[in-house]
């Protein structure tokens, strides 16, 4: 007897025919209508064109043209929120530096954060006139790509040697630098401790980092503390993932949306008792704290081999545009691999790395500026801490403050009003403020709305007089 090549040869057909026989009626069903479906598909279903198209009259096109309403290209914003304030024209003419012209207004300038007043510098402008007829306006290129101009590598050599630390990375945008340092090194999977008070630049890193996050409440260690030994006991039910977890404590060394200190010499504690890796952003403390400047490290007096990694400002004290990334030489250098921003963005041009390298030179030999505005910081504290209707951040040695109202209403858009009623009316009155400006709906824990004060090394004692008296006399009228 024959059998079939597609069936074991010791299968006859009669065998066959009695397994079918024998099957569940269910699965002959299922199997019949399977074998129709398939038929239908092979030769009776219609090819998809997509060149076919069904043809409407001129009447089913303007019945649909009638019923379509567009989505707004821009949702609708309520003529009472003050951010539609901050979309009008406040056009500065010239220099931004101590006095600034303000609509045709000259102001005394507490808005920019120009804290050891080097934009302007004689010498700073002498060194990038030079360095533009050097090389010109821009680099056109990533530092891997052809952007990597000799200056760049002067600039890095003279602040990690300022900094102490073995290695640094120039970024072209401070905020990428931050931004694009967290996710470099923390992936998912890793977890993250960080400050709930941090800034926008930081929360978008630990977004792209794709890492659990841990917030703590603004500057309080117990809070950080619970948060780390909550996690220890988490990693002792199981060891072996504990292992390949890591992770980092994430703060500010001065926080721009509060205007104080982090405790560093806690953080540093907590940093070795945990076994967490801490980074520390000093965007707003480098060139302000410390006797040199060196930031919060200098200002607690505490090694910067214990911190994983730092991140600085050349846009603030130092008076040009970038940021910075230092630390060890195996961390940094991974940064050159790994940093989004360091890889993908056009280099910091040529004239503003040598004129950051300028500014830098000028912080190194002239120390007074530092104790000018260490001095200087603190008589603004205490002749606003006199304003009435408003209050001050705690923090003395700050160089950048908040007026926040003593007693907000709870409407946060009422609030910002008066605020910015205030701001509006003293730039009339000759003195520059700004609003703190924040994406409302993209913070992650919105500071209350305030005035930001930015303290300038040279102002004088009478300035600051006359911004308090002005100050004054507006939140007598409007609070």
């Amino acid at each position: 007897m024959s059998t079939s090549p597609f069936v074991p040869a010791t299968w006859s057909f009669y065998e066959l025919f009695q397994g079918f026989v024998h099957a569940p009626s269910y699965h002959l069903i299922f199997e019949v209508l399977l074998i129709v479906w398939i038929i239908r598909l092979v030769f009776f279903a219609k090819s998809y064109n997509p060149l076919e198209h069904i043809a409407l009259t001129a009447q089913e096109k303007e019945e649909l043209v009638a019923e379509w309403t567009p989505d707004p290209l821009v949702p609708y914003t309520p003529p009472e929120c003050p951010g539609l304030q901050a979309l009008e024209n406040v056009v500065v003419s010239g220099k931004v530096g101590k006095y600034v012209v303000v609509n045709g207004k000259r102001c005394l300038n507490m808005a920019s954060l120009n804290f050891l007043n080097l934009i302007g510098s004689p010498e700073i402008e002498e060194v990038a006139v030079k360095s533009v007829m050097k090389y010109g306006v821009g680099s056109c290129g990533p530092r891997g790509f052809y952007g990597t101009v000799d200056v760049h590598l002067k600039l890095e050599e003279q602040i990690a040697k300022f900094m102490n630390v073995e290695e640094a990375a120039l970024y072209a945008y401070n905020f990428a630098t931050i931004a694009s340092a967290i996710p470099s090194y923390s992936k998912r999977g890793d977890i993250i401790f960080c400050d709930e008070g941090v800034c926008f630049a930081i929360q978008k890193g630990l977004q792209a980092s794709r890492s659990q996050l841990k917030y703590f409440k603004h500057n309080d260690m117990d809070d950080l503390e619970d948060l780390l030994v909550k996690q220890q006991e988490i990693d002792k039910k199981d060891v072996k993932k504990a292992k390949t977890i890591r992770r980092f404590l994430v703060v500010e060394g001065l926080y721009m949306n509060y205007g104080d200190i982090c405790p560093l010499s806690k953080l540093v504690e907590l940093k070795y008792k945990y076994k967490v890796r801490l980074f520390i952003d000093e965007t707003m403390s480098f060139g302000v704290l410390g006797d040199h400047g060196r930031g919060v490290t200098e200002h607690f007096n505490i090694p910067v081999s214990d911190i994983d990694l730092i991140t600085a400002s050349l846009e603030n004290s130092i008076g040009s545009v970038g940021g910075v990334c230092l630390g060890t030489k195996y961390v940094v250098d991974h940064q050159r691999l790994s940093g989004l921003g360091y890889c993908f963005s056009a280099s910091l041009p040529p004239m503003l790395a040598a004129a950051a390298s300028a500014a830098l030179k000028i912080m190194e030999n002239e120390p007074n500026r530092l104790k000018r505005l260490r001095t200087m910081c603190e008589k603004v504290h205490n002749e606003f801490s006199k304003l009435q209707g408003l209050k001050i951040s705690q923090q003395m040695l700050s160089a950048i403050f908040h007026l926040r109202l003593a007693a907000p209403s709870g409407d946060r858009i009422h609030d910002q009003s008066l605020l910015q009623t205030i701001v509006d009316k003293a730039r009339d009155d000759g003195i520059a403020l700004t609003i703190a400006r924040y994406l409302e709906k993209d913070e992650i824990f919105l500071p209350p709305p305030s005035i930001r004060i930015a303290v300038n090394c040279d102002i004088t004692d009478a300035e600051i007089k006359q911004a308090s008296s002005v100050l004054q006399k507006l939140c007598e009228a409007t609070l």
